[in-house]
């Protein structure tokens, strides 16, 4: 398991579109018929921010099954690490898309950055909290009324939540050393985690955790968003449709179905094991898919969410003020 990735992304809390979000009755794109002599397909850059994990699965389903091309697009999937700012790398236009959680596009935006959202993987932020199952509590607003250490990367935001929100005076905030070895060994020990990664990394070693979602507190930023630049999306606002809904289809695709795409990601990511794969693929599916994609389609955003996450981030004193959502998204199906 890349137990770092997940410390990497969660610590990137740092980001004029005049396309109205919450366009959920847009006319549908144009599907290519790339199986012609002469289709042209339109060349896009998408950078990830970690190795290929069941994350980014329906992308890479779109790459295998065909679903870029029959949109009319040839896509170049770059894979991250720890060292990638895929973010960075989309502000600069040195690609044309990535990969970044709500609170960092608003950050982003904060700091002068175009940047807007235009896919957002997961409706239900993966991040949590992970006890052994022998732990009483049975909420995060329990475990922190019960007092001890917690370990968590410095600065996380929903930490700032916690102490916003909670009494937290009985909790001890400890730094995370990225793994799951002290939880292996410490019946007592208390971690930060992502659903479909550490607690399955955890079980896999024959442990029994009990995990408790930050979104369950009320602070759920989108994550594993796809964004890019306002300018890029401007001048290819066609074309950026086209890849949301390839993505869309590619992610209902892997939802059914990830056994194909998770072998064609495991060549890739030879770490990563196919049970692990499977596992984690499982663990990610309620995070994906809820009531609003049920009603308007994987990937969709709405406006509420983005007004609440910003007036958040300005009362735990990470953003000196809020931005105006519909510059933040923009759903395109």
């Amino acid at each position: 398991m890349t137990l770092l990735k997940h410390c990497f992304v969660a610590a990137s809390l740092i980001g004029s579109l005049l396309l109205m979000g919450c366009d959920y009755n847009a006319e549908p794109p144009t599907v290519t018929d790339s199986a012609s002599p002469a289709a042209t397909l339109d060349k896009v850059s998408l950078q990830l921010n970690w190795f290929p994990e069941p994350e980014f699965g329906g992308i890479y389903e779109a790459e295998r099954a065909g679903i870029f091309k029959k949109y009319g697009l040839e896509v170049t999937i770059l894979q991250g690490g720890p060292n990638v700012p895929a973010v960075q790398l989309v502000t600069s236009g040195r690609v044309d898309m990535g990969i970044a959680a709500a609170d960092e596009v608003i950050n982003f935006r904060l700091q002068g950055d175009d940047l807007v959202a235009i896919f957002a993987t997961y409706q239900t932020s993966p991040q949590g909290i992970m006890v052994h199952d022998s732990n009483p509590a049975g909420s995060i607003p329990e475990l922190l009324a019960a007092g001890g250490d917690i370990a968590v990367q410095p600065e996380i935001a929903y930490v700032k939540y916690f102490e916003k929100k909670y009494d937290v005076s009985k909790i001890r905030f400890i730094a995370y050393d990225g793994g799951v070895a002290q939880f292996l060994n410490n019946p007592a020990y208390v971690q930060q985690c992502f659903v479909f990664s550490e607690p399955v990394a955890a079980k896999q070693q024959g442990a029994k955790p009990k995990v408790f979602l930050i979104a369950d507190t009320g602070f759920n930023p989108y994550t594993a968003v796809v964004v890019t630049r306002g300018e890029f999306l401007k001048k290819n606002h066609e074309i950026a449709a086209r890849f949301a809904a390839a993505l869309a289809e590619g992610w209902r695709a892997y939802l059914d179905n990830p056994a194909p795409a998770n072998e064609m990601m495991a060549k890739l990511n030879p770490n990563m094991d196919l049970k692990t794969f499977a596992q984690a693929a499982e663990a990610q599916k309620p995070l994906i898919e809820n009531q609003e994609t049920a009603e308007h389609g994987l990937g969709s955003m709405s406006k509420e969410r983005w007004i609440e996450l910003s007036k958040q981030l300005v009362e735990i004193g990470i953003a000196k003020h809020t931005v105006e959502p519909e510059k933040c998204f923009v759903n395109l199906k």
